[in-house]
């Protein structure tokens, strides 16, 4: 992706250089649109909870008024009563040239660049622009569809392409960094787009379509809702920051009381969305499923005598049973979605009595706390801990754990970052 991005920035650019800038004030207003919604972008949404699987799950927050920009400027077909002649090329230019000048003052600033979110977009406008800029400039667009309904109706059609287009694209860079099935990321890609998609579409449409009638000066009357819009994401990505973080401070009062080892909870939360997202729970599943795994051992706040270790894997099923109701009923006191409760009180029950997400927590518990020999006395070496933990799980699986979610956590350690990561907390 990003060397089908680059060669056409290269192409497109070496293109415009010898042709020249065709109606250069439409691309100088494009242009700053899309600089601008670029530098006000932050680089990423306000940080959650640490966790060496999902680090790169973290969205960057939108960029509106520049998607927006470049959707409108890949559909302008004409310009104050006047037809355009700008083609396909020099939209991919004024889009690269703009999105490099947007990132110069984030860069400034200390923010990372995100190379993934720019040829994502040099794509997905390359897309647009070429399935509208040709029929619009030989005619067709007329001949075909005259000036009625059915050219809206195109409009919409090219729309939702080019919605599906970058999906597919951001769902392909996912599966590139992390590894994970690729039909869970589109799947949450696609349930995503409903939102500020929808609105980015809606008006990047309605930007080609006034400047069309009114001129350049529609762009930035057009773009206040799209500001307020990222103010609003904003302010929700703080609220889930903050909310995530509160949580995360709930689970460690265990660890604070000395009832379980430090960095406990954080470990079963990091392994059990990875487990979960590599058994292709939805996006809000996983979110629920971490603030389980987050809260998990919370019940032993109950118990009058700690647990050796804080480790409840070897405790009798009635006594495990126990410690999880108490969880559960702390649990339904904090105000946290009461699905987060139901797997805290059955992460104790036999796993074909379970939900899927109990038996992830279930099963990642199990395996945290046997790989760092709380349950079996001093461990060996990090490996050799490790594999006899997966060993204790797959012998266990014809009643306590799911085979599925005990070979999924199986390919979840295989990777190279749950490998490190394991290592650092064995050390």
């Amino acid at each position: 992706m990003y060397g089908a991005a680059g060669a056409l920035a290269v192409v497109a650019l070496g293109w415009t250089e010898w042709h020249g800038v065709r109606e250069p004030e439409a691309a100088l207003a494009f242009g700053v649109l899309i600089a601008v919604g670029e530098a006000i972008r932050c680089a990423d949404v306000p940080p959650t909870l640490p966790r060496a699987s999902g680090a790169h799950e973290q969205r960057g927050e939108p960029a509106p008024v520049a998607a927006a920009g470049a959707l409108g400027y890949a559909l302008l077909g004409s310009l104050g009563g006047e037809p355009t002649t700008h083609g396909v090329l020099q939209v991919v230019t004024v889009v690269v040239a703009a999105s490099l000048a947007g990132m110069v003052p984030r860069l400034a600033f200390g923010c990372p660049a995100d190379p993934g979110h720019t040829a994502r977009r040099v794509l997905t406008v390359a897309f647009a622009a070429t399935c509208f800029q040709p029929v619009y400039q030989t005619g067709r667009l007329t001949s075909w569809f005259g000036q009625g309904p059915l050219v809206v109706g195109y409009l919409l059609a090219l729309l939702a392409l080019t919605a599906l287009c970058d999906a597919v694209l951001a769902a392909a860079l996912a599966r590139a960094r992390t590894g994970w099935p690729y039909v869970p990321l589109l799947r949450d890609e696609l349930w995503a787009l409903p939102g500020v998609g929808s609105a980015i579409c809606a008006t990047g449409v309605v930007m080609a379509l006034a400047a069309a009638v009114a001129g350049l000066w529609a762009l930035p009357v057009l773009s206040v809702p799209l500001l307020l819009i990222q103010y609003a994401f904003r302010r929700y990505a703080g609220i889930r920051a903050t909310y995530r973080q509160t949580i995360a401070s709930l689970a460690r009062s265990t660890e604070i009381a000395g009832y379980t080892p430090a960095g406990h909870a954080r470990r079963v939360a990091e392994l059990s969305r990875a487990v979960g997202r590599e058994l292709g729970l939805s996006e809000p599943a996983l979110t629920v499923l971490e603030y389980a795994a987050l809260m998990h051992d919370i019940g032993q706040l109950s118990l009058l005598d700690p647990v050796p270790a804080g480790a409840t894997e070897p405790l009798p099923g009635a006594e495990q049973r126990r410690i999880a109701l108490l969880g559960g009923a702390v649990v339904r006191q904090t105000g946290v979605p009461a699905e987060v409760a139901v797997i805290v009180e059955r992460q104790a029950d036999p796993y074909r009595d379970q939900p899927l997400t109990a038996r992830i927590v279930r099963a990642v518990n199990a395996y945290t706390e046997l790989a760092a020999g709380g349950a079996v006395g001093p461990a060996g070496p990090a490996g050799a801990a490790a594999l006899y933990a997966l060993e204790r799980l797959r012998l266990a699986t014809a009643r306590d754990f799911d085979p599925a979610v005990v070979e999924a956590l199986a390919t979840v350690l295989s990777r190279p970052v749950h490998g490190r990561s394991r290592s650092r907390t064995r050390g």
